[in-house]
């Protein structure tokens, strides 16, 4: 192989690298859009208490946090929330879907 031949590939393999780059970077400002978002509507719909309970949920228990607020934010586009979300109403929520998850184990004889 000659020189100029490695100059090509070296130069096609940094774009391919660009690219990616540039796709990921893409990928990582919609991910932040996204949350953003998620964010603004979840502040709208819960009173700050109930926002700092799900904070907490958070930090113990990642996904069920992402399964309440997805939840949450489908209520409120539903129009099926009526003012803000309270600590308690929220407490009343957590324990009906904590209610549900219990009912689907299985038990073996």
């Amino acid at each position: 192989m000659s020189d100029e031949e490695l100059e090509a590939i070296r130069q096609k393999k940094l774009e391919a690298l660009k690219e990616e780059a540039a796709r990921d970077q893409a990928d990582d400002e919609r991910a932040a859009q996204a949350r953003a978002q998620k964010e603004a509507i979840l502040r709208q719909i819960l009173t700050p208490e109930a926002r700092s309970r799900l904070t907490n949920i958070r930090m113990v228990k990642p996904q069920f946090a992402e399964q309440i607020e997805m939840q949450l934010i489908q209520l409120a586009g539903s129009g099926r929330l009526k003012g803000k979300v309270t600590d308690d109403q929220l407490k009343k929520l957590l324990m009906q879907i904590r209610g549900r998850e219990r009912e689907r184990k299985i038990t073996f004889r």
